[in-house]
């Protein structure tokens, strides 16, 4: 109960728009807002489009919103932090300093897609919960291990607020929506917009597209992606699953059309290279997060992949960040 009164005492929204944010995210939290003030009390809510200095930042799809106003100059119930790609090029000491002093304020915070990086990095997200974006969810859970971060769609701490990105933030929304003026409303919200459901928050993100796939396939593939830290044998994997190894090489086949291993082996790397991307970690971390037994196999096996040793991945993205 406590939580749904701090949701209602929310009427007044700040989004904080960092460079390359995502514009899906913010429109989806904007849109319901704005569609909740239509279906119910005409002014029941007010946003306002921020940055720390005033001017409007690029979303990742080379848009701007207008008009976009300076951060400080106006007092919210919460904030939210909007990121989108390369968030860490986003984040500065203004920007921390900035989060710093509105958590003073008892001003509530959140975060939509990888804005929850930037909570982390300011450090007020310890001993809280949170949600981020499922590409990023294992880089800020290596780079951040004192963070409780979930693979949920959205978390509701007390006065964290943290959310992925796409569509959900209208879930998210549509729960506030729904702790103040009630479920007939946040109904009647999500079916202008054409939603058979509310997504509640506490459902798992999909780290992959497992749509139409078999459940014993969906249940294999969360525990590889569960423990790719960790030495895990195919035998094992099918004896948990109640299976013989032919019968589970043979759904992966069918449906991924590659063996266990062979999935296990993509998954690792294509993890161990949104740590690099995403990360400052050095090499031989990211390859033991990725249960790599040396970094000399996982060089290897990086190279095989992707063409190029994971050195050249973290160049690569210095040069990124430098054109950006």
């Amino acid at each position: 109960m406590g939580r749904d009164l701090h949701l209602a005492s929310l009427k007044r929204f700040g989004f904080l728009t960092l460079e390359n944010y995502s514009m899906i995210a913010v429109s989806n939290a904007v849109e319901g807002l704005r569609m909740a003030n239509q279906l119910g009390q005409a002014h029941a809510y007010t946003w306002d489009i921020l940055t720390l200095d005033g001017e409007p930042a690029r979303a990742s799809n080379g848009l701007c919103l207008h008009p976009t106003l300076k951060a400080a100059a106006q007092r919210y119930d919460i904030i939210f932090v909007c990121g989108g790609l390369n968030v860490r090029a986003s984040t500065s000491e203004a920007l921390r300093s900035f989060l710093r002093a509105q958590a003073r304020d008892n001003v509530s915070l959140g975060a939509l897609c990888t804005g929850t990086f930037a909570l982390a990095d300011a450090g007020l997200l310890r001993g809280y919960r949170c949600a981020i974006h499922w590409e990023n969810l294992s880089s800020i859970q290596e780079e951040f291990p004192e963070i409780d971060v979930s693979g949920d769609m959205f978390v509701i701490d007390r006065n964290r607020l943290t959310c992925t990105g796409g569509s959900v933030p209208l879930d998210l929304v549509l729960k506030i929506v729904e702790a103040r003026f009630g479920m007939a409303l946040a109904r009647a919200v999500a079916a202008q917009f054409i939603l058979e459901r509310n997504r509640l928050g506490e459902e798992s993100q999909p780290a992959t597209n497992l749509a139409g796939m078999p459940l014993a396939l969906r249940k294999a593939v969360r525990m590889i992606e569960t423990q790719m830290d960790r030495p895990l044998k195919v035998s094992t994997l099918a004896r948990e699953l109640g299976f013989s190894t032919r019968h589970l090489e043979r759904i992966f086949r069918s449906h991924t059309n590659t063996t266990p291993a062979g999935y296990l082996a993509a998954a690792r790397l294509e993890k161990a290279r949104r740590l690099l991307q995403q990360t400052c970690l050095p090499v031989t971390d990211v390859a033991m997060a990725c249960g790599f037994t040396s970094s000399a196999h996982f060089s290897t096996a990086y190279r095989g992949r992707y063409g190029y040793p994971p050195r050249e991945e973290r160049r690569q993205m210095g040069q990124a960040t430098i054109q950006s």
